[in-house]
């Protein structure tokens, strides 16, 4: 895939005006509610959740921009706060726990700091964990190496060989960046991002034609530019569900929360799985394959803090 990418999202001719539709906050206010009926609150839900969990084993799956973290405008300074970081260890210590980001491992793995959580980068592309899958066991993307510690792990990647023609298309990239101010690419080794929330409003059209133009060149890919291959955040869902032992038992219940497009995928696997809760995270009315909702990182935060004290037994 090839996104170029909005603060929350993929670039799109409909971004301004979305955003002037946010200044209206009490017309926002007003469909949010509405929105709200057909995707309530994980919150307001969550005794919901807890009874359809009983004794059921929780499998988190979080995205990280815009989901731990704030959307800012240096993607370099999406930090979480030091609570959310505290409560992603702590529900790394009572869940299996991952996040799939957009970003490299190591971008991802330099914000979170945590080692008791597994980390999908990529978008799912590239998966980093201290097991085999059982069905992917023979599969050519898959080899154990051994982690900074010494630990043994297995890395699966399916988009290996597509990394030349990647960096070929970051440093076309680069170029149309460097003439436009305020537009940068982000290398995430096996994607990249374009960015463009510092961009004056009236470039941003000419960044996106210039960007589609490069791109045409290149059928294996669509629109932050990752390969077109039959591997997406739901079909890492199913792989990571599957090195945990999870795959086939239906006593397991997974978790996905998170607020871009890419996402989406991840849903659709859930509700496919039949089983398991899709959260989407949005401050507007999306259309989305979720069934639950929060608003923000700071709602994420405290549905996050609530699981392991459910876990543990706590009342609240």
């Amino acid at each position: 895939m090839v996104y170029v990418r909005l603060p929350s999202g993929p670039l799109n001719m409909e971004s301004n005006s979305e955003e002037r539709f946010h200044d209206n906050k009490d017309v926002i206010d007003d469909f949010y509610d509405i929105w709200l009926k057909n995707y309530p609150s994980a919150l307001s839900s969550f005794e919901e959740i807890k009874s359809m969990a009983h004794e059921k084993q929780m499998v988190v799956l979080l995205d990280y921009d815009g989901t731990l973290s704030p959307i800012v405008n240096n993607p370099n300074q999406a930090f979480m706060s030091t609570e959310m970081h505290s409560a992603v260890r702590e529900i790394g210590e009572h869940f299996p726990t991952a996040i799939i980001s957009g970003r490299s491992r190591n971008k991802v793995f330099q914000f979170v700091r945590l080692n008791n959580i597994y980390y999908a980068r990529s978008h799912g592309m590239v998966i980093s964990n201290p097991s085999l899958s059982l069905n992917y066991g023979n599969h050519e993307h898959q080899t154990r190496t051994i982690d900074e510690k010494g630990n043994d792990m297995v890395n699966f990647c399916p988009v290996r060989d597509f990394l030349p023609i990647i960096q070929t298309i970051k440093d076309k990239l680069e170029k149309i960046a460097k003439d436009i101010t305020g537009a940068s690419v982000e290398d995430n080794k096996f994607c990249l991002s374009v960015h463009f929330r510092c961009v004056n409003e009236e470039k941003v059209g000419k960044l996106k034609e210039m960007v589609e133009s490069t791109m045409e060149f290149y059928n294996d890919f669509v629109m932050e530019i990752c390969p077109i291959i039959n591997w997406d955040k739901g079909r890492a869902l199913q792989y990571l569900l599957d090195t945990l032992g999870f795959e086939d038992s239906s006593n397991v219940l997974p978790i996905y929360i998170g607020d871009d497009k890419t996402d989406e995928d991840a849903f659709k696997m859930i509700k496919s799985i039949g089983r398991g809760f899709p959260v989407a995270v949005s401050t507007s009315p999306k259309g989305t394959e979720a069934l639950y909702s929060l608003r923000d990182p700071t709602e994420v935060m405290s549905f996050v803090i609530l699981l392991p004290k459910w876990k543990m037994g706590c009342t609240f």
